[in-house]
């Protein structure tokens, strides 16, 4: 009966916490049932792929924005085809991205640390082979007028809150460790709801993540108070995005995986250090999204994708430990879930 609960609870979350990472004006896109197939044999302007490349595919979590401009970059400047592969890049479905990797309807695709440990312990075969980004960036926001500098502040006010499991766990877990009580904060589910809509109205504080929302708030001039989960607490620095596999296609075709692998880390070398023309990609291959949000969030994002890690994709057994130890602890899964298991860092280049 747990496993079932937990399975529930995954794919709330699959569309809360790792949707809130993409949170924009044009977030409304994702309620679209009908799954979009990128033009992935299109650089340079060539749409012919030259035969003899192995076809491989991507599905996103949200549409596309700057937590995912390396794809978008080694996909433009050929680095996949220069492994021999052909990737197609797929936007989510409404069964989402864990899923359809697990059925083997995709070969790789995009979550956080929080989802692929919860599928895997309800014996889903997901593997994360990369974290996107090393610094965590999501915490508690709230219009500066609010005054809202602590969690010590949240309480009596109103909590616009995606709905997942771990959203409720998280947010129980910091206010009991800053002595307010739970129940003394009115939490009312918005989804994936504007932010600055919601806090004109009667939300107080909502969680999103400062790389998108954050910097659309530098954008608009809106001044928000921002307190970061890493700051709140360590254990809350974990890894979202990540990049991920299935078990058939890790045993069964390692050498594709080593492929994309070294396609990918070009690409997000190539935005780390060239920021400004990787940002005019991505506008290229999302041009309904605001081209201003995205050269700011791209500026600010590039140089947390390596961070301080000695290079592109490492992700820490530490980071991985903690945060499965702390999901344990929350009721969150079911059994320990092995950090060996769960993550690997052998295909990065």
């Amino acid at each position: 009966m747990l496993k079932k609960l937990m399975a529930c609870l995954l794919l709330v979350l699959m569309f809360a916490l790792v949707g809130c990472s993409n949170q924009s004006e044009e977030s409304s896109q994702s309620e679209e049932v009908e799954v979009e197939v990128e033009g992935s044999s299109e650089t340079d302007g060539q749409a012919d792929v030259s035969a003899g490349l192995v076809e491989a595919t991507l599905i996103l979590d949200w549409v596309p924005n700057t937590n995912h401009t390396g794809i978008y970059v080694a996909q433009e400047k050929g680095f996949f085809e220069e492994e021999g592969l052909d990737l197609t890049i797929i936007e989510p479905a409404m069964e989402g991205a864990l899923q359809v990797v697990a059925a083997g309807q995709a070969d790789f695709g995009i979550a956080s640390q929080t989802s692929v440990t919860i599928a895997r312990s309800t014996d889903i075969p997901v593997v994360s082979i990369a974290a996107v980004i090393q610094e965590h960036t999501s915490g508690f926001a709230s219009p500066v007028e609010k005054n809202i500098t602590s969690p010590e502040d949240f309480e009596g006010k109103t909590y616009g809150g995606f709905g997942g499991a771990e959203e409720e766990a998280i947010l129980t877990t910091v206010l009991n460790a800053h002595d307010v009580d739970p129940s003394a904060v009115n939490s009312v589910t918005v989804g994936s709801a504007d932010f600055f809509a919601n806090t004109k109205r009667e939300i107080d504080f909502q969680w999103i993540f400062y790389g998108w929302t954050g910097i659309e708030a530098e954008v608009r001039g809106e001044d928000i108070n921002m307190i970061y989960l890493k700051d709140i607490d360590p254990v809350f620095s974990y890894y979202s995005p990540v990049i991920f596999s299935n078990n058939t296609v890790i045993d069964q075709n390692p050498e594709l995986v080593e492929k994309f692998m070294s396609a990918v880390s070009k690409g997000y070398e190539f935005a780390i250090e060239n920021p400004e023309e990787a940002a005019e990609i991505l506008i290229a291959a999302s041009p309904e999204t605001n081209a201003e949000l995205i050269r700011a969030s791209q500026q600010w994002l590039s140089p947390r994708y390596q961070g301080n890690a000695e290079k592109w994709g490492i992700q820490s057994e530490k980071v991985w430990n903690d945060f499965s130890a702390w999901l344990l602890d929350a009721g969150l899964v079911e059994t320990e879930v092995l950090t060996e298991e769960v993550m690997t860092n052998k295909f990065l280049p």
